[in-house]
């Protein structure tokens, strides 16, 4: 069974093309527990399926968390399969994926930058309070697409210097907080100056910090556009694995159309050799 690895500012990745490979869809949930599992295989924030269109697109792509779950849509995940559907000639200087949370356009800058057209929008609400042991988080709730990927927008002070286990354990408490029926992404920032973000995401469905958010970076520059904090243009959002580029359309008091930039790095390519992987 052949892969690639690649990243996104960070945000790592197994690709298998089941075009080629012919996987029963119901090995996805496990191979993605096995193969992302860091110390034992390959290691991977999650797994992202290869499948033929089935609309008028250039690939559909199944997302799989490394806990085996199966995911709306990620980010960084489909700007790394845009980079990957141009070098296998799947697709051109602008790729269509289907995904599960709706169509998503990618366009390559150069050979490791590219940018795609996240999931509008669909439910915003900015101003939440949420009681965690007692004390009061505000916060925002965003869903990208439909079904909706569901982020949680937490402003912190100091975030660069906050406890790591207090933030992880924070994180989970919101994470699961029954205010979110679905579970959240918990998207933690700080405003660093004018159109400068730094953030730090507790990803549902890996149940820890990644290195980088796509989604949970285009709900950020959501709720700050749509608050009046940052313009909405070229907003810069650095994280543990990198920087990230928002550019938000907003129209008639909502966000229309979001935009995301950012690094790709092939990391390798290959044969699974994993010995405990049984297809």
């Amino acid at each position: 069974m052949n892969f690639w690895k690649i990243n996104g500012a960070g945000n790592d990745f197994i690709i298998l093309n089941n075009m080629q490979e012919h996987i029963p869809q119901d090995r996805f949930p496990g191979i993605a527990r096995l193969l992302c599992e860091r110390h034992r295989s390959i290691g991977a924030d999650g797994l992202m399926i290869v499948e033929p269109p089935q609309g008028d697109a250039d690939f559909r792509m199944l997302f799989y968390n490394s806990d085996g779950t199966l995911g709306e849509m990620c980010g960084n995940g489909v700007r790394s399969l845009c980079r990957y559907g141009y070098e296998t000639g799947l697709a051109g200087e602008v790729q269509r994926v289907e995904t599960t949370a709706g169509l998503i356009t990618g366009w390559r800058i150069d050979q490791r930058m590219y940018q795609i057209r996240l999931n509008r929008p669909t439910v915003v609400r900015l101003d939440l309070t949420l009681d965690v042991d007692g004390e009061t988080i505000p916060c925002s709730y965003v869903e990208l697409g439909d079904p909706g990927i569901p982020h949680a927008v937490v402003p912190i002070s100091g975030l660069r210097d906050y406890p790591a286990q207090e933030l992880f354990q924070l994180g989970r408490k919101l994470r699961y907080h029954p205010a979110f029926p679905k579970g959240a992404n918990i998207n933690f920032y700080e405003l660093m100056g004018p159109d400068q973000i730094y953030e730090r995401t507790y990803e549902r469905g890996v149940e820890d910090f990644t290195y980088a958010c796509g989604t949970g970076t285009g709900s950020v520059v959501t709720v700050l556009t749509l608050q009046g904090k940052v313009s909405g243009k070229n907003v810069q959002v650095d994280m543990t694995g990198g920087r990230l580029t928002i550019d938000a359309e907003y129209q008639d008091g909502q966000v229309s159309a979001l935009f995301l930039t950012g690094p790709t790095n092939v990391v390798a390519r290959g044969e699974v050799l994993d010995e405990e992987l049984i297809l």
